[in-house]
Formats: C-alpha cells, sequence, structure tokens
C-alpha cells in the first residue's frame, strides 16, 4: 500500500495522457492476476511474501485506475448513483468467491476425492484469480477514456514534464482551499473507518468469537453493506453528496461510541458488524464520487493518485491513537474511544469547507 501510494501520483500523471489510463490499469491488473495464481505454487515463506507484495501492488495499482474510471463513464449528476452501485455490486460480489473458497478449504477435504487442506487452499487462489478476469473482461471492452491531455512525448522527456506536472498540482491542490480541506477530511474519517474495521476481528476474538464466527460476521457485513450502498447513491441524489458523508462520519461517531462502552458480548458484536455494513459501503463510494466533481477531469489519474496517498496509509493515526490510549490509561475503552478524534477532525473540515458542487 505504501509503495502504491508513492508511485501513484506520478504513474497517475503519465496516464492522463490519451489512450494510456487503460494500459496502465492493464499492467497492474495482469501483475495482480499473475501473482494471485502464483501464490498456488508451492512456494517457502520468502517467495510467498514476495509474490503476495507484488499481488498486492498489483490490486491497488489496479485499483487507483479503477477509481479514475468514474469521470469517464458517467456525468457529475450520475456520478454518485454510478459509484454507490459500483461498490455495492462488488461487496456483494466479492462474497461469492469468498463462500466457494471458504467451502472449498473447510469442507474440500471431507470429499473422497483426497483433496488436501492445502491443496485447496492453493486452489482458491486460482478461484479468486479467474473470477478476478472474468469480471474484468467487460470493463476492458467497453470502457473509453473521455478526459485527458493529448501530448504524447519521449519517455524522457514525458517524465521530465510529469516531474513538473505534480508540481504544478501540488500547488493547485494548496491553492484549492475546498479541495484540499476535502482531503484532509477524507484523510481522517477514512483512517477512522479503516481502523474500526482492522481493529474488529481483534476485538471479536477477545469476547471469545471463534475464527469460524468472525467469517460469518464479515459476510453480514458484506450482504449488509450491499443494499446501503445503493441506497446511499440515491439519498445522495436527494439531500446531496456532502451531506450524506457528513451524515457518515457522525453514524460512524456512534459506532465507535458503541464500541467503546457497550460491546461486551458476542450478540453486540453482531451489532457492531451490521452498524459497519450500513455505513462502510456509502461513505467509501461517496467520496470517491464526490472528489470526482471537484477534480478537473483531464488530470483524473494524477489527482486520484494523491487521493490515494490518503487512502492507502489510512488506520496508521487510528491505530496509534488506540494503543497509546490504551498503553497511557490502561483502559481499552478509552483507547477505542479515541478513534473518535479523527472522526472530529474530519467532521470539522467537512463543515468549514465550502462545497464547490453547490456554487
Amino acid at each position: 500500500s505504501l509503495v502504491i501510494a508513492l508511485l501513484m501520483p506520478l504513474l497517475g500523471s503519465i496516464a492522463d495522457v490519451q489512450g494510456m489510463k487503460i494500459k496502465f490499469f492493464l499492467g497492474f491488473f495482469g501483475t495482480g492476476v499473475v501473482t494471485c495464481c502464483a501464490m498456488a505454487l508451492p512456494l517457502t515463506w520468502l517467495p510467498f511474501l514476495v509474490v503476495y507484495i507484488l499481488a498486492t501492488i498489483g490490486l491497488n495499482g489496479s485499483l487507483t485506475f479503477y477509481d479514475s474510471m468514474l469521470i469517464d463513464t458517467t456525468p457529475n449528476e450520475r456520478m454518485d448513483k454510478v459509484s454507490s452501485h459500483g461498490y455495492g455490486w462488488g461487496y456483494i460480489g466479492s462474497t461469492v468467491p469468498f463462500i466457494v473458497c471458504i467451502a472449498l478449504i473447510f469442507g474440500g477435504p471431507a470429499l473422497p476425492f483426497g483433496w488436501t487442506t492445502t491443496g485447496c487452499t492453493r486452489a482458491s487462489f486460482i478461484i479468486t484469480a479467474v473470477w478476478w478476469v472474468a469480471f474484468t473482461i467487460p470493463l476492458i471492452s467497453s470502457y473509453r477514456q473521455e478526459h485527458y491531455r493529448a501530448t504524447r512525448d519521449q519517455l524522457g522527456t514525458a517524465v521530465r514534464g510529469t516531474f513538473r506536472e505534480l508540481g504544478g498540482t501540488f500547488r493547485k491542490i494548496v491553492r484549492n482551499k475546498p479541495l484540499w480541506m476535502f482531503m484532509l477530511a477524507f484523510f481522517f474519517y477514512i483512517d477512522a473507518v479503516n481502523t474500526v474495521i482492522s481493529m474488529s476481528t481483534s476485538y471479536g476474538a477477545e469476547l471469545g468469537i471463534d475464527s469460524t464466527q468472525l467469517v460469518v460476521a464479515l459476510l453480514v457485513t458484506q450482504f449488509v453493506a450491499f443494499p446501503c450502498a445503493i441506497l446511499y447513491g440515491r439519498m445522495a441524489g436527494r439531500f446531496g453528496c456532502k451531506a450524506m458523508i457528513v451524515a457518515a462520519v457522525v453514524a460512524y461517531m456512534c459506532i465507535v461510541f458503541f464500541a467503546a462502552f457497550f460491546l461486551v458480548s458476542a450478540a453486540q458484536f453482531w451489532i457492531l458488524a451490521i452498524l459497519v455494513g450500513m455505513f462502510q459501503g456509502g461513505i467509501q463510494a461517496l467520496s470517491r464520487s464526490y472528489y470526482g466533481k471537484i477534480i478537473p477531469k483531464d488530470h483524473a489519474n494524477e489527482y486520484y493518485g494523491f487521493y490515494d496517498i490518503f487512502g492507502k496509509t489510512a488506520s496508521i493515526l487510528g491505530t496509534f491513537l488506540v494503543a497509546t490510549t490504551t498503553s497511557i490509561t490502561g483502559n481499552a475503552s478509552l483507547g477505542v474511544l479515541s478513534i473518535a478524534i479523527l472522526l472530529v477532525l474530519a467532521l470539522i473540515f467537512l463543515l468549514l469547507q465550502k462545497d464547490p458542487t453547490q456554487a
């Protein structure tokens, strides 16, 4: 994630040139698919770790270019709906290979075919790669880059020009107060959101929930996120995209408060999973679409590269706050509650920001 966060503004600037976005997407997509298949090989821990890192780079890199494709596929007035449907169907679609792979790993060895748990686990990587390819083909065959810079230079000239573009873009962001205020708000609230997600499993384990139930809880979150993300897109059309983002930030404050003071049993953990699912997809989808509306369309990849720096490094502050507060106070509840600091900061920036989409 850190590698992608550092590379994306640079690569994004190059990809803003006509016809380059799909090429960069295919490069990262291909890297991800090939290395995902490679994880099915009988590797020792070090080669497997290298392959895993490459697969993660391929996935995260392709997603950055995928996010920036939003501005090419739909006008501003439909962007919230399209982004929300993308996240919603992505949540429900991802459960299919996940369920198949989990069933194969846990149930495969019991079948009379001589399958082992290790063999079934390796096969799961192949299933995942095939699913990835199958549902990327429609995008590859239909996507057209509508917004771009027409300049095409030699590689050396292009790279030098890219660094100049990056400097210019950074200065433009600094001068664009509504944009940088949203980016700061996004950094704080997405860090809090990702911290809640990443800490949920450890919290569940402390409550005595076994690994099987944690997997089911993850599926519940995905299933709940599907309709709620789509509903969020519709509500954004009625109440405004920024207003719904603010509502989600407030909702996450309530979730953090619930987790800090009321999460003491397995039943309450299931409530937490449902609450997270209700707002997780919505805040992610509308953040992507809102950002797409307020950036220059012909520099979308470059701007989404900066957006990715905030998204890919998220949960660092939240994890640090939780660990530090818990260590100082000796109170885990106060540690969890400290996540609310990030949400309060995000809310302040959102409320102070002048919404350029309403101008």
